[in-house]
């Protein structure tokens, strides 16, 4: 935002004295790191309430389960109310996404039908950490943008894992027929391949029979591990690093901007000076 549309807005809505202190204490360092910090707990409490605990420990967890629900209700009414005009507040997805979390975690975890249901919302709460941490929002959001160039390489994967599928049923079927029994099969048994999972205790056992056959592992690890994945990190890299290009870019006009006013500013200065 430009400070001409900034002091525009201003003036349009004045933002009142509570709005202001909401609005700093929003961008406070030190509520956010406390946010963190609750839904790192928040993470901890879910994860403890898997093992088997003794009763009296359990209801206190259930305590601090409603004690991290009404904070993270306390922070989201926070931010709305910080918010100048309250309809921009949900046009970013993260908000909405905040918005319903907290919502749902509002149900009941016992006494009701909707238990189970507001038990696995509360495990996604973890997931509110991509929309409090600005740089986990830069990566999901790169990742987002990728995917398109992501479904090209991912499909060129596949049509590779398919055809050797094909050549390796065709060729290993008699020899194990758990791991080239059919084409989807086999398909799971390259995708081991690809994961180096043991992989040369499935070439020697081809080997055997064929002992030609390391060619065909050699050829399909390097075309779909090698050459295919490495490309799919590449271009997920590569659009971070556009990404935050623009972001560089986009902050030094701001920068550019405000040192044009503070120049305008000082030429009206030297002009009254120069009249009076």
């Amino acid at each position: 935002m430009t400070p001409g549309s900034f002091l525009h807005a201003s003036i349009l809505s004045p933002p009142t004295s509570l709005q202001n202190k909401l609005e700093r204490l929003r961008h406070n360092r030190l509520f956010e790191v406390v946010v963190v910090s609750v839904i790192l707990f928040s993470a901890l409490v879910t994860g403890l309430k898997t093992y088997e605990i003794p009763y009296q420990i359990l209801r206190l967890m259930d305590w601090l389960d409603y004690a991290i629900t009404l904070f993270f209700v306390l922070e989201i009414s926070v931010r709305f109310l910080a918010e100048p005009n309250k309809r921009d507040f949900f046009k970013s997805g993260w908000n909405v996404f905040d918005t319903i979390i907290v919502t749902v975690s509002l149900i009941p975890v016992s006494d009701s039908e909707l238990a189970y249901v507001a038990r696995l919302i509360r495990i996604f709460r973890v997931l509110r950490m991509v929309s409090v941490i600005p740089e986990l929002r830069h990566l999901l959001n790169s990742l987002l943008k990728a995917l398109p160039q992501l479904g090209y390489v991912a499909l060129m994967m596949f049509i590779i894992v398919y055809i050797f599928a094909a050549i390796g049923t065709t060729l290993f079927e008699e020899i194990n027929e758990y791991l080239w029994g059919d084409i989807a099969v086999s398909m799971l048994t390259l995708f081991r391949i690809m994961t180096f999972e043991d992989w040369t205790d499935v070439m020697y056992e081809t080997m055997v029979v064929y002992p030609l056959s390391w060619i065909y592992y050699l050829i399909f690890i390097f075309l779909n591990t090698f050459a295919f994945l490495n490309m799919l990190i590449g271009i997920v890299v590569n659009v971070m690093e556009q990404e935050r290009a623009e972001e560089l870019k986009e902050a030094h006009k701001d920068d550019m901007t405000i040192e044009d006013l503070s120049a305008q500013i000082e030429e009206l200065k030297l002009l009254i000076r120069s009249t009076t």
